[in-house]
């Protein structure tokens, strides 16, 4: 909330005016109400919920609205002037046709200018492209030369870029899922090889690229800190002034959102909690934004992992169900990418088991081992079983329970104890707590749960975010 007050107090009157107008003249005074309260009225959340007379939800929902439409006006504005430049590089030919050739330079040479101010590469080629044809005849033919040919591999370099970064997190999304040392390996070579692309010019979009995919390498991947440069707090300080400098750079605007991101996962990876409480309402408001449209720079799903291990730390996972209704409103899940819909659904599934509804999650679990084939992914694929086995025995189907525990011990076996020793902890568990003989049952359970919470493993473990306490070890006793 505290952030969506910061932004629409440090609106200019005549964007605030134009928000607001628009507001009402699509019929939105709620939303109206709310704008013009965080402006001018000091009220606290319960108050102005009061005042609209709406719930939680719907007034979570009427905040994420409010903040989409600022962020839409603000892009409008940012992208006016550019989008002028654009349509002059698009009409050149109109110039070089028409006009004469000292007017034609004079045009070409002001919109070199304002091009590189917008750091728009492709477009400079087309502008360097036209200068050398006009100076054939002049000694500037061969300058003009090299900053076209100069361009063009500065283009393709970036083009090369954005392909490393979406290669390097679909491959992570595949060693996330399987933990395999091969597909660890491929990112590092991908890494080094992003390196050596951001290398090969002193380019702030470059480096920006770079940026996204070494933080989260040596957050997720390389994560002794054994890498050499720059510290991982100096490279969010030089990214945030680039930013600054391209303030109207619709990329950057957009990618800011990442950054955001990869902040509140730094501070959680070293555990600085408090810092990272000031970047997880912004990403978690803009949560199925992050999901759906930023895969290609960033791992987005990891949010969801976090946001679970976040309501563990602090007691309010009965919390998420709730909110997934207003947060994932407008989320369209994609299949075709497995390992973010593998990390979503069982977001969605640990969610309806921390409220009780067993039968819903199951109903989640099994859809998901309808819709995907995890077989190149076994290990998130026991997983994936052993939550689902964990739904049957809350819903005491005994019998469904033991036919998935069979086929899980049968794979365990296949990869050894050691490899899955997490799965094999809570088996046992869920084995024990199923078992007719009621002797001993809770010392029996109580002895496992230390073990299988000391299990470190380098997959996608949702049997790591059940929460083992002694209301877990009762409801399992009971059974």
């Amino acid at each position: 909330m505290a952030k969506l007050k910061n932004i629409v107090k440090q609106l200019s009157e005549k964007d605030f005016k134009a928000i607001y107008d628009s507001l009402i003249e699509s019929n939105a005074e709620k939303s109206a109400y709310l704008l013009k309260a965080l402006r001018e009225r000091q009220l606290s959340d319960s108050k102005i919920m009061v005042e609209l007379e709406v719930n939680a939800n719907a007034y979570y929902t009427l905040r994420s609205r409010l903040n989409q439409k600022i962020e839409e006006h603000l892009l409008e504005q940012m992208e006016s002037p550019r989008t002028d430049i654009l349509r002059k590089v698009a009409n050149l030919n109109e110039v070089l046709f028409t006009k004469k050739r000292t007017i034609s330079i004079a045009t070409l040479k002001k919109l070199e200018k304002e091009l590189i101010d917008y750091d728009l590469a492709n477009e400079l080629t087309v502008v360097y492209k036209s200068l050398k044809k006009i100076h054939i005849n002049s000694p500037e033919h061969f300058t003009y030369s090299q900053l076209y040919n100069r361009h063009v591999a500065y283009m393709l370099a970036v083009d090369k870029a954005e392909d490393l970064l979406a290669e390097y997190f679909k491959k992570y999304g595949s060693y996330l899922l399987s933990g395999d040392e091969t597909e660890k390996m491929g990112l590092v070579l991908l890494m080094k090889e992003m390196q050596n692309v951001a290398h090969l010019y002193e380019s702030h979009r470059l480096y920006v690229y770079q940026s996204c995919m070494l933080i989260h390498h040596r957050l997720f991947v390389e994560t002794e800190d054994s890498m050499e440069g720059e510290s991982i707090e100096d490279i969010f300080d030089h990214v945030q002034k680039i930013f600054d400098n391209y303030n109207l750079d619709p990329l950057y605007y957009h990618l800011n959102l990442v950054f955001e991101f990869l902040k509140l996962e730094y501070y959680n990876h070293y555990k600085v909690y408090r810092q990272a409480e000031k970047y997880f309402e912004e990403v978690n408001d803009a949560i199925a934004n992050l999901l759906v449209n930023y895969p290609h720079y960033t791992f987005p799903a990891q949010v969801l992992v976090s946001k679970i291990e976040r309501c563990l730390r602090l007691g309010t996972e009965n919390e998420l169900y709730a909110e997934n209704e207003s947060l994932f409103i407008d989320f369209e899940p994609d299949t075709l990418d497995v390992p973010r819909h593998t990390v979503f659904t069982m977001y969605r599934a640990l969610s309806s088991y921390y409220v009780g509804k067993y039968e819903e999650s199951a109903k989640i679990i099994n859809t998901l081992l309808n819709e995907v084939s995890l077989k190149k992914y076994p290990f998130a694929q026991m997983e994936v079983k052993t939550l689902l086995a964990l739904q049957y025995c809350m819903l005491n189907d005994f019998e469904l329970f033991n036919q998935l525990a069979n086929s899980i011990q049968r794979q365990i076996r296949l990869f050894g104890k050691h490899a899955c020793e997490n799965i094999l902890y809570f088996i046992k568990i869920l084995k024990i707590a199923v078992s007719e003989s009621k002797k001993d049952k809770r010392k029996k359970i109580s002895q496992l749960v230390p073990k299988l919470q000391g299990v470190k493993v380098n997959y996608f473990a949702p049997t790591l975010l059940i929460r083992m306490d002694d209301k877990f070890v009762d409801s399992l006793v009971s059974l």
